[in-house]
Order: structure tokens, then C-alpha cells, then sequence
């Protein structure tokens, strides 16, 4: 019965070995292959066995040793990225970018998995470089226990497989843009955020996986609607259709103008919005709304609906200075407003990448090379909308200059791309004007441009123009380029920016009666301080009163009236200071505030209604005193009118030749003493008298025109 029982055990044991190897084979590809056995005797000892195995793979791809890789690094890079520390990180990203750079010359290399396994692989090694980053069970996953093989999801199989081979957020960003079409430096961060969501910020194989064919698949439709539905649309040289909706008769587009409305088909390129009616079975000639030339253009979210009506809000509103009036470009859908969102998203990334391009007068190559990172952007976005039904919020947005608009620090993120696009186009021109010289080619290169044009979104004279250049991205190896670092600088005020704004959201309160009580409470310091000064401006207790204006005029006529606000600010810094270094660390006590007794819907329309008309008298009473002014300037009441004159020549003459501070005096005593009992009568009497004199002055005439209906005219 022993007998009978081992070779069972051994088979089943066998058994479970070989579907545990080939699950391991989804992550860890170890076939000979176009990128190399990963067994090579040529081992670099200060690498970890990941890393080897992608330096292997990628001298197989370059076609030279591991060791001629590693003599190229000693000889080509300095100095000061061969430290003790960082050799293994930085050797392995000379290698990776090498091979990356040679990878992309291919049009599909997108659709080979193992690119994708060896991008993710050069990640993974990223983390653990050298032998003392190894992790310490790696010997031992392959007789782990992996759980069950029947998993409820994909993604939860990649959880069970094997936890801790994830990429975190520093290997993503700096790997990923080296392939332009993958990442872009500016967006990576919020890219790693939508791919990452729901899995610990931690990144899985089968997302990335997933991910990468979400943009090969976008690349190929956008390729095919390039060749089929675009018909006889007349396109400018350099422009590039970049996605089109209203094809699909369940998804039309409409086009508002006025009262009209009329179903076609929207086109949305790096240049323009085009958009075609439909007629009796085709389209009709195109009408292009321009978005490159500076018009004045505003491009929107807006409400829309028939007949004009303001019903449904799924239209992207386009005006400029070109139309006569607004144009509403609607999307129907039954849920949300997704499809307006994502093209309000892509037509202002197109918009604002050619503000960009104003702003810092950018021509030739480098115009091309940021409209041609847009179209990249705007690739990826469309991927990761697709793939996980992701859609950007603030601050997450997977657009460029988009993003650069809304962070923090955005527009030194555009000032040190514009420098980078400078550097760019210096050696751009020599190579157009036949200079050849390579080490400077491989330095700096247009990437994006490159990249569109071996992917053939470009037109075959300038493909055959790239053909031969090298895809330059971002990255450089061992260093921290000025990019990356106005975009760190830029994610840490932006963290501030959330977490303040978190606080903001939670003490925001509803209600009328509510907020208004809670900012008296607010400024019940303010207001007392107020109180205290009319009371003993009343006179009610004469002695206060007397002694209060004795200091005051005692003040005034020192000439320390002018340090009055500095004492006060001087006060408030030496408080916040102190508390900032005796009470930081402590929690703050929430400010209690009682709230007003509730009221329902119609007391609080009722409220509402009370303080609208409390607001309209207000301003009626400030129209009436300027149009009286009005009148009081053009000599409408000569008597008052010259009264007034005179007045001015006086109080010209006070502040021409007395002393600020005696004046300052006359007043503050005469405000203050007007309530003292030796004073109050005569105050209201000549108080009085001016009151009269007021309401005698007419005001001055208005008329009120209606406007002229431009649509009845036409």
C-alpha cells in the first residue's frame, strides 16, 4: 500500500509543479526567444539575477555582450552616474534605454508581448538592481503554495500568482517615458494613479499588459480611420486626424447654432474641429472651427437642448471671433456626460498646446514636436478610457498641457519644456539643412515627432526624413533632468492643494441662516472691537468717553497714528509665530459655532427672496446718489451745484496747506463728538439740514433703449 501511494504522491506533486510553472510563465517569460535565454554564463556580478537577465535580453536585442554593454557604460557616461551606489541602477537603464531606442524603430513592436514582458521585467529590476537589493524569498517561488488555479478575475489571479512581483510608482516614472508612446514625463505620475487604482498603488503585470495593447489597438483604429471615414475632408500639410465622432447612427452629434440643430459628424484633428452635416445619405461640405490661430476662442462645457432650450447639460460650447455666434456641439447619451467630457478634454489639449506654442513663439520642429506630444497624450488617454473605463477629475488628468493649466506650478512646467523644445530645435535645423553629425542626433532628438512618423500619422516625405533618427526621451540616465523636477515640485504642491482642499470640503455647511452665523461667529472679535467704539462714540458714559478721546487726540497729534497698523500686523506675526513653534503638533479645537433653528424649503425660499430685494434696494439707492452726483456735475441744480464748488475749492485748500495730521484731528473730533450731550442737538439739526438739501437735487435722466435683434435683421 506504501508503494501504491508514493508514485501518486510523485505525480500529483508533478503535476501541481507544472501548472504552477506555467502560471509563473505569464510574468517571467524564460523561452529562448528574440530577446535571448536569460541562462547567459556572461553575468555582471554587481547586478541582481533580474537584472541580468534584462541586460541579457537587451544585448541580444543590440547584438553585442553584456560585456561590450558594460564597457560602453564605463566608457561613454561620466563620472558622477558610476558611483558605488547607483552603478547597478545606472548601468541597467543604460542598457534598457539602448534597447528601448532601438525597439521603437519597429511600427508594431507595441503588439509583441514580449516587448511588453521585457518593459515590465525592466521596471521590476529597477527596484532591485544589485545583489544586496535581492529579495530574499527569490529562491523559493517555485515550491511556494499559490492557492487555488481558479480565480474569480484576471486581475485577482495576478494578486494570487505572486504578490510582490509589483511596480511601484519611482520604477513606473522612470521607465515608462522612455518609450514616448508609453508615458509622457509631465503625466506619468497621474498615469501610474489610473492604472494603480484599485490595486494597493501598486502596478500589476496584467494591467500594464492590458494597457500596452489598449494603445496598440487605439493606434491601429486611428490608422484605419484615417484610410476609411474621413472621404473628402481637405486637410492642411501636417494635419492629422486625431479621432472623429458621429459615425455611429445610435451616437450622433448635433450642432447647435441658434434655434437649429442638425445631426452630423465631428473630426477633431491637431489643427481644427471640423464638423459635417448629414445630408440625404452623405455628408456635406465640412465647416472648420479653427483652434490654432489666436481668435479669441473659448471652448466650454454648456448646456443645451431643441429649440435653444437649456435643458441638458452635454454640449461643448465653441466661440471665437470667427463665428457670429456661439456653436453648441452636443453628445446624447442616456448616462452622465462622458462623451462631452473626453472631447471638451482632447479639443482643449489641442487648444492650449498651441497657446503654448504662442506664448514662447515656437516654430518649425519644435511646433511639430508639441503637437505631436498632444496626439501622444491624446493616445493614451483614449487607451486607458477604453481599457478601464478610467475618466480624468481634477488634477488627474493623463493630458499634458491640460494638466499644466490646473497644477501648481504649471506654468514652470511649460517654461522648462519650452527651454528643453529650444535645445531641440538647434540641432533639428542642422540636420535639415544637411549637417550631419550623429553624436548630437543621438543627444537630442524630436521624440514624439519621430514616433508619429514611424507609426505613419506623418506624411511618407517627413517619415522618410525621421526614418534614421534616434527616439530620444526624457529620461537620462543617472540624472534628474529640470523636467522631472519642476514635475516633482509641482506634485508636492499639488498634494498640499488636496489636502487643503479636503479641509475646505469639510466645513462647508448649507443653509442661509447657517452660514451667516457662522461668520458672526467668525468675526465676533471684529464686531466687538466695533461695538466697543460706537459705545463709547454715544457718550453713555461720559468719563470713558472723555478719556478715550484724550488719548486719542494725545496720539494723534504725537504723529504715532502711522504706527498704529504696524503695531497691530507687528501683534499678529508675533502670535502666529508663537504658536507656530510652542503649540505646533497639537490638534486644533474645531471652532463650535450654534447654528440658527432650521428652517424648511419655504421659509428658506421666503429668506432668499427678503434678501434679494434687500440687495435690490441697495443698489437702486447707489444708482440714485451717482446719478444725483451726475447731475450735481453737469449743473442740473446750478444753486447746489455752486455750493458744492465752492466746497471743493475749501477742502482743496485745507489738504493743500494743512498739516495731514490736524486733519486727521478735525475729523476724527468731529465724528467722535457728535452723540456728546453739549453737541447732539446741534449734530442733528445740521444733519437735518443736509438731508433736505440732498433730496431738493434731481437726479439725472436715463433712458432705457432695447436691444437690437440681430437674428430679425437677417
Amino acid at each position: 500500500m506504501i508503494w501504491m501511494e508514493n508514485p501518486m504522491a510523485v505525480m500529483w506533486e508533478n503535476l501541481m509543479r507544472n501548472h504552477n510553472k506555467s502560471f509563473k510563465s505569464l510574468f517571467y517569460s524564460t523561452d529562448s526567444s528574440s530577446y535571448g535565454d536569460v541562462d547567459s554564463p556572461n553575468l555582471i556580478p554587481q547586478l541582481s539575477p533580474l537584472a541580468n537577465s534584462v541586460v541579457s535580453r537587451c544585448s541580444k536585442i543590440l547584438q553585442v555582450s553584456t560585456e561590450e554593454l558594460q564597457h560602453g557604460f564605463d566608457s561613454e557616461l561620466p563620472i558622477g552616474v558610476k558611483g558605488l551606489l547607483t552603478y547597478a541602477r545606472n548601468l541597467l537603464e543604460f542598457c534598457s534605454f539602448k534597447a528601448l531606442e532601438k525597439l521603437s524603430k519597429s511600427q508594431d513592436y507595441l503588439s509583441d508581448k514580449e516587448f511588453r514582458r521585457l518593459t515590465y521585467d525592466m521596471m521590476l529590476a529597477w527596484e532591485a538592481p544589485s545583489v544586496e537589493h535581492e529579495m530574499e524569498d527569490g529562491d523559493e517561488d517555485e515550491d511556494e503554495d499559490e492557492g487555488s488555479l481558479f480565480y474569480s478575475s484576471s486581475t485577482n489571479m495576478a494578486l494570487q500568482v505572486d504578490v510582490d512581483k509589483t511596480v511601484g510608482p519611482e520604477a513606473f516614472a522612470r521607465i515608462a517615458p522612455a518609450c514616448v508612446l508609453v508615458a509622457d514625463i509631465i503625466t506619468v505620475h497621474n498615469l501610474f494613479d489610473a492604472l494603480t487604482n484599485s490595486s494597493g498603488h501598486r502596478l500589476h503585470f496584467l494591467v500594464y499588459d492590458k494597457y500596452i495593447r489598449s494603445i496598440d489597438k487605439v493606434i491601429k483604429n486611428s490608422k484605419h480611420m484615417l484610410e476609411t471615414s474621413i472621404g473628402d475632408l481637405q486637410l492642411d500639410d501636417g494635419e492629422v486626424v486625431i479621432d472623429v465622432d458621429g459615425t455611429v447612427p445610435t451616437q450622433p452629434v448635433l450642432q447647435h447654432i441658434g434655434m437649429s440643430a442638425w445631426p452630423g459628424r465631428l473630426i477633431l484633428t491637431n489643427y481644427a474641429l471640423y464638423f459635417e452635416s448629414l445630408g440625404v445619405g452623405t455628408y456635406e461640405k465640412a465647416v472648420r472651427y479653427d483652434l490654432a490661430t489666436d481668435m479669441k476662442q473659448v471652448i466650454k462645457p454648456d448646456l443645451t437642448g431643441p429649440l435653444g432650450a437649456r435643458l441638458f447639460d452635454k454640449a461643448v460650447m465653441y466661440k471665437s471671433t470667427s463665428v457670429a455666434e456661439p456653436v453648441y456641439f452636443e453628445f446624447p447619451e442616456f448616462k452622465a456626460n462622458l462623451r462631452r467630457d473626453y472631447w471638451l478634454d482632447i479639443c482643449l489639449e489641442i487648444f492650449r498646446a498651441h497657446k503654448f506654442i504662442r506664448k514662447y513663439n515656437h516654430k518649425e520642429i519644435q511646433k511639430s514636436e508639441v503637437l505631436s506630444r498632444a496626439i501622444l497624450g491624446i493616445i493614451r488617454y483614449r487607451a486607458v478610457r477604453e481599457a478601464f473605463q478610467f475618466f480624468s477629475s481634477h488634477y488627474k488628468t493623463l493630458l499634458a498641457f491640460n494638466l499644466a493649466e490646473t497644477l501648481p506650478r504649471g506654468d514652470v512646467i511649460l517654461e522648462t519644456l519650452s527651454s528643453r523644445l529650444t535645445n531641440l530645435t538647434t540641432v533639428a535645423d542642422k540636420r535639415f539643412s544637411g549637417i550631419v553629425d550623429t553624436k548630437r542626433q543621438l543627444t537630442m532628438s524630436p521624440a514624439s515627432v519621430v514616433a508619429l512618423a514611424r507609426l505613419g500619422f506623418i506624411s511618407p516625405e517627413a517619415a522618410d526624413i525621421y526614418e534614421a533618427a534616434a527616439v530620444d526621451s526624457d529620461i537620462r540616465i543617472g540624472e534628474t533632468n529640470p523636467l522631472e523636477v519642476a514635475v516633482r515640485k509641482s506634485i508636492l504642491d499639488t498634494g498640499r492643494a488636496q489636502a487643503a482642499q479636503a479641509t475646505v470640503d469639510q466645513v462647508k455647511v448649507e443653509g442661509i441662516d447657517t452660514n451667516i452665523t457662522v461668520m458672526k461667529e467668525l468675526l465676533f472679535p471684529i464686531l466687538e472691537s466695533v461695538g466697543c467704539l460706537l459705545h463709547l462714540a454715544s457718550w453713555k458714559d461720559f468719563y470713558r468717553s472723555a478719556a478715550f478721546l484724550l488719548v486719542a487726540c494725545y496720539i494723534i497729534l504725537r504723529g504715532w497714528i502711522q504706527y498704529v497698523f504696524p503695531s497691530i500686523f507687528v501683534f499678529f506675526a508675533t502670535l502666529m509665530l508663537w504658536r507656530r513653534h510652542f503649540k505646533s503638533g497639537r490638534p486644533l479645537e474645531a471652532f463650535r459655532v450654534t447654528p440658527a433653528p432650521n428652517r424648511n424649503a419655504v421659509e428658506q425660499l421666503l429668506t432668499l427672496q427678503e434678501a434679494i430685494a434687500q440687495f435690490e434696494s441697495l443698489i437702486q439707492a447707489g444708482n440714485i446718489v451717482l446719478l444725483k452726483i451726475r447731475a450735481l456735475l453737469l449743473a442740473l441744480s446750478p444753486q447746489a451745484t455752486e455750493k458744492v464748488a465752492i466746497l471743493l475749492v475749501f477742502m482743496a485748500g485745507v489738504l493743500a496747506f494743512v498739516p495731514p495730521k490736524h486733519i486727521f484731528l478735525v475729523v476724527f473730533v468731529e465724528l467722535y463728538t457728535r452723540e456728546m450731550p453739549y453737541r447732539k442737538q446741534s449734530s442733528e439739526r445740521w444733519l437735518r439740514r443736509i438731508r433736505e438739501w440732498w433730496v431738493k437735487i434731481p437726479a439725472a435722466p436715463v433712458q432705457l433703449v432695447k436691444p437690437i435683434d440681430n437674428k430679425k435683421v437677417k
